[in-house]
């Protein structure tokens, strides 16, 4: 297991920060991205947290992510927008839909944005979750590099195609569900790779399409998708929603996340808000809401989607984060401290 320790929240907001202004990236980008990888840590989402930090710096100073891209937003129709990432890091280009997708909805009940010429989502569940803040429903679905093969083929073309989904509550945080359909994240092998850890024999296939413990021959090759042909099946909705909407490159069009090498990856998300007081009534949908997560709450040993978050921010909150000190070192000797 790698040596860990405690560190600040705020502190460690700012070291990633420092670390990506480093490395060819603007302060407004720099924050954006370190707010995304900071609660990533917080939520106890390692693989899109501090492990992240060294790949997006040596992309931003290769140029494969423009570090100093300003995204613009166009609204194509009442309810839509079209954000242009200008191949730079994701967060700011979100910041924009999320700042314009609550007025929009309250307007036209339904609210859409699309994003082309993009980057790494981060955690999905957190942009959807934010809209919830804000009173309403939310779903996101995500493109990436190409992770998964069509259900009977040996070669990957689908990404690991994260989706999620966020309701606000009454009297409790919004319930938030986010998954990617791989059998797992491929931030979770990565995170893996780097600590010389095995994974399990069901979460990916090596290059020769034999399931494999080895993290890195599982990066190499496809990952397995959730529930067998129907995840598989789930993984190319997602992918023409993210991309063949957007205009955005598909996975297997896509280069890597994870190395700074080739083009941009130019991947594409897209962002849906609806406004719950344009069908039934805001308060009638928040009490049919508790009704069922009150039942699931009431069932022994079940348990609502999100309560291990929950717990994570109580306890960052209180105690600071716990990191891996590697990671932090490396971010440190890429912001030059």
């Amino acid at each position: 297991m790698p040596e860990t320790a405690t560190i600040g929240t705020g502190e460690l907001e700012a070291l990633i920060a420092a670390a990506l202004v480093a490395s060819r990236t603007s302060e407004p980008n720099a924050r954006s991205v370190a707010r995304a990888l900071t609660r990533a840590e917080i939520d106890g989402q390692k693989g899109h947290g501090l492990a992240r930090v060294a790949s997006y710096a040596a992309q931003a100073r290769a140029g494969k992510v423009d570090g100093y891209a300003v995204p613009s937003v166009r609204q194509t129709r009442p309810g839509t927008l079209m954000i242009d990432a200008a191949h730079g890091f994701a967060f700011p280009a979100v910041e924009l839909a999320i700042a314009r997708l609550p007025t929009l909805a309250a307007q036209t009940g339904i609210a859409a944005a699309g994003f082309v010429r993009s980057h790494h989502f981060g955690v999905v569940g957190h942009h959807v979750e934010r809209l919830a803040d804000a009173g309403l429903i939310a779903l996101a679905f995500a493109n990436t590099p190409k992770a998964i093969a069509p259900w009977g083929g040996r070669r990957a073309l689908f990404g690991t195609s994260p989706l999620a989904f966020a309701a606000p509550q009454r009297t409790a945080p919004p319930l938030v569900v986010d998954m990617a359909l791989s059998q797992v994240a491929r931030g979770k092998i990565l995170t893996a790779a780097q600590r010389g850890e095995p994974v399990p024999a069901d979460w990916a296939v090596d290059e020769e399409g034999r399931p494999t413990t080895d993290a890195k021959a599982a990066l190499k090759g496809a990952l397995q998708p959730i529930g067998g042909a129907k995840g598989a099946a789930l993984a190319m909705v997602v992918e023409l929603l993210a991309v063949a909407l957007t205009g955005a490159h598909f996975g297997f069009e896509a280069s890597s996340f994870f190395d700074a090498e080739g083009r941009s990856p130019g991947v594409g998300q897209l962002l849906l808000a609806v406004d719950p007081g344009a069908f039934a009534g805001r308060e009638i949908f928040l009490d049919r809401m508790a009704g069922l997560t009150g039942m699931i709450e009431a069932d022994v040993g079940a348990r609502l989607p999100g309560s291990r978050r929950l717990a994570l921010r109580a306890k960052a909150q209180r105690e600071g984060v716990m990191v891996d000190v590697n990671l932090v070192a490396e971010a440190r000797a890429l912001a030059g401290m």
